[in-house]
């Protein structure tokens, strides 16, 4: 089985996703994971999901922005997206990568730029999540998170469990009464910063997860690692924290069936709605977390 490094490794090999996408079938293989190429294919998406008891974030793709116009250009889609939001009703915030919004080209105008978004999502009672990506950029998506907070409220941040760090980033963000959405981490990050070891990474998740729970803010616990949604029923239940006060986050096309099963116990359920041109490297991140889904796209294409 190809190893998670190497999937890592081939997420930025741009130039791959133009042989690939002349596989027959591969295109549409991608759509397990990724929910079309425009907004109107990812509302087709949640609103089907809406029906089923579950909640959406919008994900226009797109990293790693190093033109100005690209990063505008973005600003410009996430204003449209929480238009539509409104217009349709259905039941969605959206999250945003800061790299997208032009943090490689300049921090300050990449603040102006998400700037816009959480101003807009304010205006029309909407929520922005700002996502979490490789360390040489956990400071600079700190400090505009933090600024973004204080001037509006309306924005949340997401945390690594595989970061030595995150427990510290957590409390400060917690001091704030901010809203937190926890994963394990899914960049290759060096042992000097990471836990190399999963069960590590685990015990740090768990740790973390009941810090949230017992914050009295509204949290989500993005996970598909069924030991750590048990350790999350197990301790809210310990802790008398009721169903509506978290939120498992899911992402779309991964473990629909037991998405499906939380929603219908009760349980707050998210699923990250992924759309765009820019899917490559998103794609081959997912195939890292769970390295088996390679089976799954090799069986798709002989099968199809």
């Amino acid at each position: 089985m190809i190893s998670r490094n190497v999937l890592l490794y081939l997420s930025q090999q741009h130039r791959l996703k133009n042989v690939l996408v002349n596989v027959p079938g591969f295109k549409q293989v991608t759509r397990r994971f990724i929910a079309g190429e425009n907004i109107e294919n990812a509302i087709v998406e949640i609103k089907a999901l809406n029906k089923l008891g579950v909640t959406a974030t919008f994900d226009h793709l797109g990293e790693s922005t190093t033109s100005r116009a690209e990063a505008e250009a973005d600003v410009t889609e996430y204003v449209h997206v929480l238009g539509r939001i409104q217009e349709t009703g259905v039941d969605s915030n959206v999250s945003v990568k800061l790299t997208q919004l032009g943090l490689d080209i300049d921090e300050a105008y990449c603040l102006e730029n998400t700037r816009r978004i959480v101003a807009e999502a304010h205006q029309r009672g909407n929520f922005v999540r700002i996502d979490m990506e490789d360390t040489p950029k956990t400071d600079a998506t700190l400090r505009i998170f933090k600024q973004l907070f204080h001037e509006f409220g309306n924005v949340g941040i997401v945390l690594q469990a595989y970061l030595y760090r995150t427990e510290k980033d957590l409390d400060e963000v917690l001091a704030m009464g901010a809203r937190v959405r926890l994963c394990k981490g899914a960049y290759n990050e060096p042992a000097e910063v990471a836990f190399p070891e999963k069960a590590d990474v685990d015990a740090n998740y768990i740790k973390l997860m009941q810090k949230l729970l017992k914050s009295g803010v509204y949290h989500g616990m993005a996970t598909h690692d069924m030991r750590m949604i048990r350790a999350t029923q197990e301790f809210a239940a310990r802790e008398n924290i009721g169903k509506d006060k978290f939120e498992f986050q899911m992402l779309y096309g991964v473990s629909r069936e037991l998405m499906l099963q939380l929603a219908q116990e009760g349980f707050r359920v998210r699923t990250y709605v992924p759309y765009g041109e820019f899917w490559y490297p998103y794609f081959m991140r997912r195939l890292a977390e769970r390295p088996a889904n390679v089976w799954f796209i090799v069986k798709s294409l002989f099968n199809g």
